[in-house]
């Protein structure tokens, strides 16, 4: 079994041919705005015999900026960052600020997962889940059948 990437803005009505319009132009099926996908962090997305594990790129913030909710089999992990700096002289003031947000949601399978035993852990720019499977999930050896 797989973990399902959730996509909020799938618009197929167009042919393949204008996709590049409509993301350049409309920016339909390109939540973040940005065309290089800048502001949403990469992801992968691992699985063993016994775990999911996904790793989100994000440099530069603390594991206080993330929230990561399970509602239902939707995990969804965000982030809202906001910085201000103002410096005030004799005669200006300069104020500067940016605002960086993101969000991914997955769809996991309830058979599958194990949802009560999710971990989350931050260390050096990379927010990695641990997602158990459940007992009768787990990939199994192969059994020998004897012949009688």
């Amino acid at each position: 079994m797989k973990l399902a990437k959730r996509n909020l803005n799938n618009f197929s009505i167009f042919s393949p041919m204008f996709n590049d319009f409509n993301r350049e132009l409309l920016n339909w099926g390109n939540s973040n705005y940005s065309s290089t996908s800048t502001t949403v962090p990469s992801v992968n997305i691992k699985e063993d015999g016994d775990t999911f594990e996904v790793e989100v790129a994000a440099p530069g913030m603390s594991k206080d900026d993330f929230k990561i909710t399970l509602d239902g089999n939707l995990l969804t992990i965000s982030s809202a960052k906001e910085e201000k700096n103002e410096e005030k002289r004799d005669n200006y003031t300069r104020r500067e600020f940016s605002y960086q947000s993101f969000h991914r949601s997955f769809e996991l399978h309830r058979d599958v997962v194990d949802q009560d035993n999710i971990e989350a852990r931050y260390e050096n720019g990379l927010l990695r889940l641990t997602i158990p499977k459940k007992e009768e999930a787990k990939q199994k050896e192969p059994r020998l059948i004897e012949i009688s």
